[in-house]
């Protein structure tokens, strides 16, 4: 059994608006094709298609206030109802009482303990670990989780060798946001493809997508129509490459906010709970599938 847990920060389903919601207005052929002709957007879950089921989940947990990144990612990785256990929604970088519940343990530890594989497929730069090492910058609640349970995060190295990928899929941003100007890039539909190939090399695999809940906070329109016709050209590459009967794909979030481009804010709308594989593998994992916190249980139930 392969899982590959695709992560996109700050999507949640809206209305079918195009003024508001990108997710209406943006050209996404292979999600409409896999979702039978629908958009990602308010109404369309629960739905069943030949070789998806969507769900919409609830970032709210109970708690009052506006769902948050940190929380959010807490609960999706261990199962728990991380806002009620500290009280509040909080993010977007766990403070210490959310930290403690990572390092208490997520999916990531729960499988190796297990005897599974796991990984973090996204890539960092040399940048990045040198903030991380100086106390300049603070992990967010994924690569927290991923190095609590003592897996190494994707190198610069990886990225070259063809073993990790750029958070922005496809490797441009790395040439020209970072100055990588002879990093590997791809197309989304290669991107999309190589995704796939990355995460059968693991029982389970992680990517996280965040430029989403930039476009979201900037509430940038033209940014998040192009981001979300991207994506979808990687989606496109990984349905083709993807064997349904082997393993599943989930496409999720942590609190809705790019959808909604009226506010800067995020919001508490559900967010989507989009599962691709075969159909007796799709009907097992989404029994019960209601809130965040369902999520890793609904994971760990094929690694026992």
């Amino acid at each position: 059994m392969k899982f590959l847990f695709l992560f996109m920060d700050g999507v949640g389903l809206n209305v079918d608006d195009p003024e508001v919601n990108p997710l209406a207005k943006a050209k996404m052929p292979s999600l409409r094709q896999l979702l039978g002709g629908n958009c990602l957007v308010e109404g369309t879950a629960p739905l069943e298609t030949e070789r998806a089921t969507l769900l919409a989940l609830d970032p709210n947990l109970g708690v009052e206030g506006m769902p948050q990144s940190a929380t959010g990612q807490a609960t999706l990785l261990t199962g728990k109802n991380v806002p009620k256990m500290v009280g509040e929604h909080y993010g977007p970088k766990p403070n210490p009482p959310v930290a403690e519940v990572i390092r208490e343990g997520t999916i990531f530890s729960r499988l190796l303990e297990r005897g599974y594989t796991a990984a973090l497929l996204n890539a960092y730069t040399e940048r990045y670990f040198e903030g991380i090492n100086s106390g300049k910058r603070l992990y967010s609640a994924i690569p927290l989780a991923v190095t609590s349970a003592g897996i190494p995060l994707k190198t610069t190295k990886d990225l070259y060798a063809g073993e990790a990928l750029s958070a922005d899929f496809t490797g441009e941003g790395w040439r020209k946001f970072l100055g990588y100007t002879d990093s590997p890039v791809m197309n989304g539909h290669e991107a999309g493809e190589s995704l796939a190939k990355l995460a059968f090399n693991y029982d389970f695999a992680f990517f996280e997508y965040w430029p989403s809940d930039y476009a979201g906070h900037r509430q940038d329109k033209e940014t998040a129509v192009e981001l979300m016709e991207g994506f979808d050209e990687v989606l496109g590459g990984l349905l083709e490459a993807w064997d349904d009967e082997e393993g599943l794909v989930l496409i999720t979030s942590d609190h809705g906010n790019m959808e909604d481009l009226s506010t800067r804010r995020h919001t508490k709308n559900p967010v989507p709970a989009l599962v691709i594989g075969g159909a007796g593998l799709r009907k097992r994992f989404a029994k019960g599938l209601k809130t965040l916190a369902d999520v890793t249980p609904a994971i760990m139930q094929f690694y026992t």
